[in-house]
């Protein structure tokens, strides 16, 4: 049974205004009632003592008494010998909601759908070593988390992600240049404000990453769609339709959502416009921990040699969206700019977090899993797509990434594909409402990235069958 306050401060708060006159006995016994019917008062509370409610209310006691045991007699509470009286833990039916139907008590966060995008990985072995490294640090607090701290954050954190990055992304830069933000999208509210005025226009892939998409007309900047084939996003697209563009955004390690890379010619041909014109590269590198043949591909920064690229990393993808923490790489020029902006807006990144993921890193707990997560991640594609297999789509498999794109064939509807879907089981995102432009292809886009495989290929399967029946009829 849980445990309950035994008294509110101002218990008869609760309880309306008594009637002067008339049975005021029976007046209260109805409102105690109603409020145990309606679950202000829990199973297991206690209710106040006779004496005290009788002179809240200014009753007799004996009333309260009365109207207490008329409850009791009822079944809605229960005496108990030297402790008091307490609500009932079943309480009887109220007539009145017999014909409405209960939602059953939440006992926790609802599980996600399989198929949902934008997962974190963590496993029971990641939760342990971060549940230590937490209380070990709330032991001994660092001394960033009783005063303000740099506005870029804690700098053993960047330091850490600078020997990350120069190891698996081969961008070299120095501690100075890292911001720690809480996401993707904190970098890129903060990079739009600092860099680019309204009517500024901005290169966007076609199809893309929406929250930027929002995040960038919410800012008044003029989106310039740019297509996007399997060599990634179109160079001579963009200058065809925005020559003196001052910036573009795009994924070109894992494009949002295709999930194709950016060929080499096109990275030299973007960062020879950027060159010519002073825009500026907005280089989200989306999901490249996750490749599944070979090591991760070098980084568009990495190759960046007058220092036009903005590079931004988040742990959202792999770790957990919960811990609120990414980053971004900027141009010397860039930073005293941004570090000024991010004083006096956000101030300064949580210390207690970047202490404890900045030991994580130097632990090597993060890299030992990233080779787990990998593992894990690979096994739920590879399930999803057998699972797939009956639904008659154009099924992508990635090797890189956290989710997939199934295509519909024959100029199929993808939102009657997505009901269908879930119905089965399985959740998606309409491929279709990513477009800017008229959507060229309709599809389903799925997650696989927190999944374990037997549970993703049994959605998939659900799926697979529901669309099957539909399809049919």
């Amino acid at each position: 049974m849980r445990k309950h306050q035994t008294n509110f401060p101002d218990w008869s708060a609760l309880i309306p205004v008594l009637p002067a006159g008339g049975p005021r006995r029976d007046a209260l016994q109805g409102e105690l009632r109603r409020l145990i019917e309606t679950r202000v008062l829990l199973p297991g509370q206690k209710l106040p003592p006779s004496r005290e409610l009788a002179q809240r209310l200014k009753l007799a006691r004996g009333a309260v008494v009365a109207a207490y045991e008329q409850l009791a007699a009822d079944g809605f509470v229960e005496a108990r010998l030297g402790a008091g009286t307490f609500v009932a833990a079943l309480v009887p039916e109220h007539a009145a909601l017999k014909t409405a139907p209960q939602a059953p008590a939440r006992t926790g966060p609802t599980p996600p759908m399989p198929g949902k995008l934008g997962s974190g990985t963590v496993d029971d072995k990641t939760l342990r070593d971060l549940r230590g490294l937490f209380r070990e640090t709330l032991m001994r607090p660092p001394p960033g988390f009783l005063h303000y701290g740099d506005p870029f954050g804690d700098l053993p954190l960047r330091r850490e992600i600078v020997d990350y990055l120069r190891a698996t992304r081969g961008i070299r830069a120095d501690a100075g240049q890292v911001m720690i933000t809480s996401g993707t999208q904190s970098a890129l509210s903060l990079i739009g404000r600092a860099l680019l005025q309204p009517k500024s226009r901005i290169w966007v892939e076609d199809p893309c990453y929406p929250q930027a998409l929002n995040l960038f007309r919410s800012l008044g900047l003029t989106i310039i769609p740019v297509p996007v084939d399997r060599d990634g996003l179109d160079p001579a697209a963009g200058v065809a339709a925005a020559p003196e563009a001052e910036a573009v955004y795009l994924t070109p390690s894992h494009q949002y959502p295709l999930g194709t890379t950016l060929s080499m010619p096109r990275r030299l041909a973007l960062l020879d416009w950027a060159q010519g014109c002073g825009a500026w590269i907005i280089e989200d590198d989306y999901d490249s921990e996750f490749r599944f043949t070979g090591p991760p591909l070098a980084a568009l920064h990495g190759i960046d040699r007058v220092g036009r690229v903005i590079y931004l990393g988040t742990f959202s993808k792999a770790l957990a969206p919960g811990l609120r923490l990414g980053y971004a790489v900027l141009p010397t020029e860039l930073v005293e700019t941004v570090h000024k902006l991010r004083d006096i807006t956000d101030r300064y990144p949580n210390p207690l977090i970047e202490t404890v993921l900045a030991r994580f890193m130097a632990e090597r707990h993060y890299a030992a899993h990233l080779r787990r997560a990998r593992k894990r991640c690979r096994m739920a594609r590879d399930a999803l797509v057998e699972g797939l297999s009956e639904a008659q789509l154009d099924v992508t498999i990635p090797d890189q990434g956290l989710h997939l794109i199934a295509n519909a064939r024959n100029c199929e509807s993808d939102a009657e594909l997505q009901r269908l879907a879930q119905a089965g089981g399985l959740a998606s995102r309409r491929l279709s409402e990513l477009f800017i432009k008229a959507p060229t292809q309709q599809g389903l886009v799925i997650g696989y990235s927190c999944f374990e495989a037997d549970e993703i290929r049994a959605a998939a399967s659900g799926a697979a069958r529901a669309i099957a029946l539909g399809r049919n009829r």
